[in-house]
């Protein structure tokens, strides 16, 4: 009995782990979560896929979007002040960010998060760009048949012609975000 209640977890845990086909690209339409180990999967220009309006309130107040960058290469990052991983990497993303400043934008996505926590965790890491905050969950959903964001964090990194050139699941590692959007913006 408990031999086939462990075989039940693993296959349901083996099965939800299966989010891309056998060539690592997302199904149409998959919207389901899935560990990353945050390393960056770059897309070929003629293989990109548009990214949709990204737009929404900000932690601070105001509003943002993605078509307030149009002509320039955005890395939009998906994070929730409870992810462990998305604190990890918040060091990350910021430093990358000082050092493309003018080159590259920033956009933060707060997702599934509670506001008061999400502030909390901003004012800490200082860090830097906006952050829409989006508790319900609508701008990772408008990702779908694309190349969603299926992992908490997930980064994007969007071309200058608004089409997504790259994605890392799972906290992004400094020298693999910082070569993804140098290729990009040098393209």
């Amino acid at each position: 009995m408990r031999a086939t209640s462990i075989s039940l977890v693993l296959l349901a845990a083996l099965a939800a782990g299966c989010a891309a086909n056998q060539s690592g690209q997302p199904q149409v339409g998959d919207t389901r979560f899935v560990a990353g180990d945050g390393k960056m999967q770059v897309f070929d220009a003629a293989d990109r896929k548009a990214a949709p309006p990204v737009e929404g309130p900000t932690l601070d107040g105001g509003t943002a979007s993605l078509a307030a960058h149009k002509g320039k290469v955005v890395v939009i990052n998906f994070w929730a002040s409870w992810c462990g991983p998305c604190r990890a990497e918040a060091p990350v993303l910021k430093e990358v960010a000082a050092k493309t400043k003018g080159d590259v934008q920033f956009l933060g996505i707060d997702f599934k998060d509670r506001q008061a926590d999400a502030l909390a965790f901003e004012r800490t890491e200082q860090t830097g760009y906006s952050h829409i905050f989006d508790q319900p969950g609508k701008v990772a959903l408008s990702f779908q048949g694309t190349v969603p964001p299926a992992a908490i964090p997930s980064t994007l990194v969007i071309d200058k012609q608004g089409r997504i050139a790259a994605r890392a699941l799972g906290a992004v590692k400094y020298t693999d975000l910082m070569n993804t959007v140098t290729k990009v913006h040098d393209e």
